[in-house]
């Protein structure tokens, strides 16, 4: 059986392994401090999928009163092509679109070809816009 439910403290561990099994998990970011972060700030917009009582995905959804924004989703590898990922974003996207988020901004590496192929089929298009970022954390 499986699931989406708001994430639980519980969960953390599980949902560090999952990122490290997807390979989410780049040296400037520690999962543990990001999902800390989250818990602190907008926790309700932060989601698992559960099956048989382990965590198999999640998505982080984030809203600053103009854009919507999508970060971690993360599907078991040997679940994806199972629908899971799109339930994932549907569910993140219902919420957003509930708390009045008129348009979702997501960040894909370019050289994802299969990613962006998936955000694609789900009705993203890439915008003409340059992404800036700045570290204030001195990492």
């Amino acid at each position: 059986m499986s699931g989406i439910r708001r994430y639980g403290v519980g969960d953390r561990d599980q949902v560090v392994a999952l990122w490290q099994a997807c390979e989410l998990v780049v040296p400037w970011n520690v999962p543990e401090e990001d999902i800390a972060t989250k818990v602190a700030f907008q926790p309700d917009l932060f989601f698992v999928a559960e099956r048989d009582g382990r965590i198999v995905g999640s998505v982080m959804a984030g809203y600053e009163g103009h854009r919507g924004q999508i970060n971690y989703l993360a599907v078991l590898p040997d679940l994806r092509g199972s629908g899971l990922g799109r339930q994932l974003m549907d569910h993140a996207e219902a919420v957003l679109r509930e708390i009045g988020a008129p348009k979702i901004n997501l960040q894909v590496r370019g050289a994802n070809r299969e990613v962006i192929a998936f955000y694609e089929a789900l009705g993203y298009r890439v915008d003409d816009t340059v992404n800036l970022g700045k570290r204030l954390d001195g990492r």
